[in-house]
């Protein structure tokens, strides 16, 4: 399926002279009638389908195609916390998923930030229950859990009384029977002096972020070695990047096997430092856009609850009472269109970003045949310059028609 939905795919459908990441020049992409990425080929590469009529051509014109969005790191929707889910509404959560489909997001890890560890088996209950019924909307590719495990004086917004050591106990109790459905675990290394946890996550296949630390370069490095593949929002709870002291984001952004997750809402760093940050990672290689987004992304501005404290969103912006900066309720194609907007990437750097690159960090391929073509073309406007999307969608009944506008949120 192409759009998320049930509706029979009735053509082959080739997509002409389009730029692709990390393909040169114009292509052409050749879907099959199960909706899975058959070939993808330079234009003018002579390929002949048998039978010829039943092919339905879409010409991009020199758009970008790619597939939809990843966000790895996104905290609720549509006024539910992840946190917050019961039995009871689940079907909120497949609301979320339709919803999340519809602003340009193929797959998303639900995060739970910390909480009481009741509330953490909850949740996971509700997910794990959830997933074999999902038929339609973004996919949940697993949970990411950011904390409990997190450095005190780097907890932002993270409630202080449910924070827990960093021990292989703790973590056991905190997985549960879920540690199969658990992808991402933000953790603060420096709080294992046993460097024994890390290496015991990544046996039962969970991806080790680091995050809401206050790490030194040395105990970063440590952790990376350890198995540590990922860092969760960048220049956000840890310490700044220092001339002597490097800290944990300074060997994470020179460290070839590790991938810096960043927020790029204009809020939570300045477009400045994510100019530095794409500048000096490795070609940008090291690199992917989160969204961050908490329970009013969907829901226009005002005060929401968040477990037992208030968020006020203005613009987009979340915050505590106190103006700690709690997270965003903007979609993640906003940061696609920011990066450019801002001058920071090119169009193909900026997609690759919220599409290709989340997916490498999870260990998800890219775009490329034998994949499902969920699609999306972007096109930039040739006066503004401003970056737009749309989803590229079924074709029925000898139709071709858009599933979502061109959004352009500002």
């Amino acid at each position: 399926m192409i759009n998320g939905t049930q509706n029979p795919i009735l053509k082959n459908i080739d997509i002409i002279n389009a730029r692709i990441i990390g393909y040169p020049g114009l292509q052409r992409l050749l879907i099959n009638q199960e909706g899975i990425i058959e070939q993808i080929l330079p234009m003018g590469t002579i390929f002949k389908r048998s039978p010829t009529e039943n092919i339905q051509l879409i010409d991009v014109a020199g758009d970008w195609v790619s597939l939809g969005g990843v966000d790895l790191q996104i905290n609720g929707a549509l006024g539910l916390a992840f946190p917050d889910l019961q039995a009871e509404n689940s079907d909120v959560l497949g609301k979320i998923c339709q919803f999340l489909w519809n602003v340009g997001v193929d797959g998303f890890l639900p995060t739970l930030v910390t909480t009481a560890v009741e509330n953490i088996q909850r949740s996971l209950t509700v997910i794990a229950d959830f997933l074999p019924s999902q038929t339609a909307g973004a996919k949940i590719l697993g949970v990411h859990l950011e904390g409990p495990f997190l450095n005190y004086q780097k907890r932002g917004a993270h409630p202080a009384e449910y924070l827990l050591p960093l021990t292989i106990d703790n973590i056991k109790r905190v997985l549960g029977d879920y540690a199969h459905i658990v992808k991402v675990i933000t953790l603060a290394p420096e709080l294992d002096p046993t460097s024994e946890v890390i290496p015991y996550l990544r046996s039962l296949g969970i991806t080790v972020s680091v995050g809401h630390s206050q790490a030194t370069a040395a105990q970063a490095q440590q952790a990376f070695a350890l198995g540590a593949t990922m860092v969760t929002h960048a220049f956000n709870a840890m310490p700044p990047l220092h001339h002597r002291e490097p800290g944990l984001l300074g060997a994470a952004i020179t460290h070839p096997d590790v991938m810096c997750g960043f927020i790029a809402d204009g809020e939570h760093v300045s477009p400045t430092m994510l100019q530095i940050l794409l500048r000096a990672s490795h070609e940008q290689q090291g690199l992917f856009l989160v969204s961050d987004a908490l329970a009013p992304l969907g829901l226009p501005d005002g005060v929401y609850p968040w477990d037992s404290r208030q968020i006020a969103v203005t613009n987009g912006t979340a915050r505590l009472p106190d103006g700690t900066l709690s997270g965003t309720t903007l979609p993640l194609l906003v940061g696609v269109q920011n990066l450019v907007k801002w001058g920071i990437c090119n169009v193909e750097s900026a997609i690759a970003l919220a599409t290709d690159a989340p997916r490498k960090a999870i260990g998800l391929p890219g775009i490329a045949p034998n994949q499902p073509a969920n699609l999306l073309r972007w096109h930039q406007d040739v006066q503004t310059k401003e970056l737009s999307w749309q989803r590229i969608s079924n074709v029925v009944v000898h139709r071709i028609e858009s599933v979502t506008k061109s959004l352009k949120y500002t």
